[in-house]
């Protein structure tokens, strides 16, 4: 049993205690163990059992794992205030290293060197897409049904059927398809977060989409469609990758596949989650309004839905509607996730040396070696290898 702190939290203390972790917040959903070494080890802001169940909650809802335990500290400590704060501290790092990165690589991809690098970048991007499949598919399809939804899925996505429509079949099949199967949370505190609070952040998000639609036509259509990919991303940030591929390079044609991939491959070398490659798609397409704009509305609408959540928490865990229809959208997701695992293939001019540089990232991650050395030292090698 850790000691708890009986002195509150100040907004200071939170905004710079996250904004140090999130300098360092590699891994994605494997930083919920630095964040409870944060606040409950060291500082004592909670309890282990109340940690635990910010944790569960963030499970069962889209969106980016670690950054919503980030936001539950902060709305335990200081409401609806002290959520905001952490949830932006935890994700100002990623967010402002990938804002400079997005610039450098939109005035150097065209100097050899660049291209050399991100020749191995971009075959580092497939292996970490195939290993979220392998990974992915092997905690989620445990069972026939799964299976048979995974693979209906991959179908419909080959002859073409857009990922949101699939998405919704899946959710809508899952319900004669599975027998409830009620999730092991713990009671939630479910007076975390003031009602009010919640739909005042709502009313903000949907006032700067009202007035995007107004004044510029191409903002509202990107924050829009990132609002799309947001509230769609269940699983974690993974999930969010194949969603945005489509929307961005296929439907919407705002990049080429080639430098959406240079997009991932760059957030795999910032700390936080990989959906921080909205920042990247925004400033290459609308500048600087575009990088914000594309981050708070990839963010931000699943943290509002997980502030909810905590008030309607007894209820979302045993409705069986929406553990059924979780069950189906994790299957499919596994599909997507091989889906465009195939699209990215497509897109690198294949040898020898880029298939079994290929293999090595593959086998490198699938053991557990972290993402950020297998792209540090690939990029490294790269030079050697693709000039």
């Amino acid at each position: 049993m850790y000691k708890i702190n009986l002195m509150p939290a100040t907004l200071f203390d939170l905004f710079f205690s996250f904004f140090k972790l999130g300098l360092t917040a590699f891994g994605g959903p494997a930083m919920v163990a630095y964040i409870r070494e944060l606040a409950v080890q060291k500082r004592g802001w909670l309890d282990q059992r109340t940690f635990n169940e910010g944790v569960a909650l963030a499970q069962i809802v889209p969106g980016p794992i670690a950054m919503h335990v980030a936001g539950f500290v902060g709305v335990k400590l200081r409401g609806i205030v002290g959520a905001i704060i952490t949830y932006v501290a935890f994700a100002l790092p990623a967010f402002l290293l990938m804002l400079f990165l997005s610039a450098l690589y939109q005035k150097t991809s065209n100097l050899p060197q660049a291209i050399s690098l991100f020749n191995g970048l971009k075959v580092i991007v497939v292996a970490i897409v195939a290993n979220a499949f392998l990974s992915f598919t092997k905690s989620i399809v445990k069972s026939k049904v799964e299976f048979l939804i995974a693979l209906a899925s991959f179908i419909l996505l080959l002859i073409g059927i857009s990922p949101f429509l699939v998405l919704i079949l899946c959710f809508l099949f899952s319900q004669a398809l599975f027998k409830d199967k009620p999730m092991s949370l713990e009671n939630l505190l479910t007076q975390s977060s003031s009602l009010i609070g919640i739909l005042f952040l709502f009313l903000i998000l949907l006032l700067g989409l009202i007035l995007l639609y107004f004044f510029n036509t191409n903002l509202f259509q990107l924050s829009l469609v990132m609002v799309k990919i947001n509230l769609f991303a269940f699983g974690g940030a993974y999930t969010a990758l194949p969603l945005m591929l489509h929307e961005v390079v296929e439907n919407m044609k705002l990049l080429d596949s080639k430098t959406f991939m240079d997009g991932i491959a760059l957030g795999q070398v910032t700390p936080g989650p990989i959906l921080i490659t909205a920042t990247f798609v925004g400033y290459l397409v609308y500048g600087l309004s575009g990088a914000i704009l594309s981050t708070i509305y990839a963010f931000t609408p699943s943290f509002v839905v997980y502030l909810l959540s905590t008030k309607i928490a007894d209820r979302i865990r045993n409705n069986p509607i929406f553990l059924k229809g979780k069950r189906g959208i994790l299957a499919s997701f596994c599909a997507l996730l091989l889906f465009a695992s195939f699209k990215l293939g497509f897109t690198i001019d294949w040898n020898i040396i880029r298939l079994l540089f290929f293999i090595a990232s593959l086998l490198l991650l699938y053991k557990g070696i972290n993402i950020l050395y297998v792209v540090v030292f690939g990029g490294l090698l790269s030079f050697i290898l693709f000039r």
